[in-house]
This record gives C-alpha cells, sequence and structure tokens, in this order.
C-alpha cells in the first residue's frame, strides 16, 4: 500500500511539474520587430510610438539610394516613385540588412501609401528575409487612402506567409496602439 501511494504521489509530481512548465513556455514574451519604410518621416514617428508601446525593436528599412522631394512627387509620371510603382517588379535596394530576423517571433511592418497600395521598396524587404513561422503585420499612414488594397496586394504577393490585419495608423493615441497591439498577441 506504501508503495503504491510513493508512485502516485511520485506521479502526481511529475504530472503538476509538466503542466507548470508548459504554461511558463506559453506566457514567454514573443521577441517583436517593428520594421518601417518612411520616405517624409511621418511613418517612422508612427513606427517609434508602435515600437515603445509594443515593446519592440525598430528597423529602418533604408534605401540604398534616398529619394529626393523630385522622386516622390506623384504627379510627375517620371518621378522615380511613379516609375517604381507602376513596375510590379521594381525592387528598390535597401542598405541595412538584419542579420537577426530569426530571432523575432512578431514583425510589424510598416510604410506609407503610394498609388493605394505599399511602396515597392516593401517587396524588397518581403523578399530578402524568411518570415516562415513568424506573425507578419502591416501598418501604414497615408493622406487619404485606406491600407485595405495593401494588406490585399501582400497577401496576394506573400501567400506563405501568416499575416494579421493591418491598420492605417495616421492619429492614433498610445491607447488605440495599445489596444491594437494586444489584440494582435
Amino acid at each position: 500500500m506504501k508503495k503504491l501511494v510513493l508512485i502516485l504521489t511520485a506521479l502526481m509530481t511529475i504530472s503538476l511539474s509538466a503542466c507548470s512548465q508548459k504554461k511558463t513556455n506559453q506566457n514567454m514574451k514573443q521577441k517583436v520587430l517593428v520594421a518601417y519604410f518612411s520616405a517624409s518621416g511621418t511613418t517612422k514617428g508612427v513606427a517609434q510610438q508602435l515600437a515603445e508601446v509594443a515593446g519592440a525593436d525598430l528597423h529602418e528599412i533604408k534605401p540604398e539610394q534616398p529619394y529626393t522631394d523630385a522622386d516622390l512627387d506623384w504627379r510627375n509620371k517620371q518621378s522615380r516613385s511613379s516609375v517604381e510603382m507602376q513596375d510590379r517588379k521594381s525592387r528598390p535596394a535597401i542598405t541595412s540588412k538584419l542579420q537577426n530576423m530569426k530571432d523575432y517571433d512578431v514583425v510589424y511592418v510598416g510604410f506609407p501609401i503610394w498609388w493605394y497600395t505599399c511602396p515597392t521598396i516593401i517587396n524588397t524587404f518581403m523578399e530578402a528575409y524568411n518570415f516562415q513561422g513568424k506573425i507578419v503585420i502591416p501598418f501604414a499612414t497615408s493622406g487619404g487612402s485606406s491600407i485595405k488594397k495593401a494588406c490585399e496586394d501582400l497577401k496576394a504577393t506573400y501567400p506563405n506567409i501568416n499575416w494579421k490585419e493591418g491598420k492605417l495608423i495616421n492619429h492614433s493615441t498610445k491607447d488605440d496602439l495599445k489596444k491594437w497591439v494586444e489584440n494582435n498577441k
């Protein structure tokens, strides 16, 4: 009888220990990155605020050739940004590559809306890394367009990525951002 009680006690101890360990692993904090491209500084400000709220690392997606005001003139069909956006295969070179992308569980990808979608430099970024097993969440800034088409385009171009719903973040408060980050966990 004593042996039976000892065996049952040992089994319960092992079982409780395993449950406790499983709970601890589930509660481990995810490593989060906020990566952004900003041509004018607007998206940069939003990305900084989002990184602060999310407790995330921040990474700027920098073009190898910085954009000038003339490059960004959307009314000029010959401007650099207009030409890039007309060519679906355009992949502007980027300067800084993350060496530790594998360490992140969640990646927020931010950009300004250009021609109702994301700038082609975002494709350069998406194609530079392996996003398998990661949650990727787009966010954008815009003077008047929604993020809907950009999200649809990203999902269609990269269907094997685990996308979460994107958000247009023009005038969000820190509380708004906190709620959004919490909903994406």
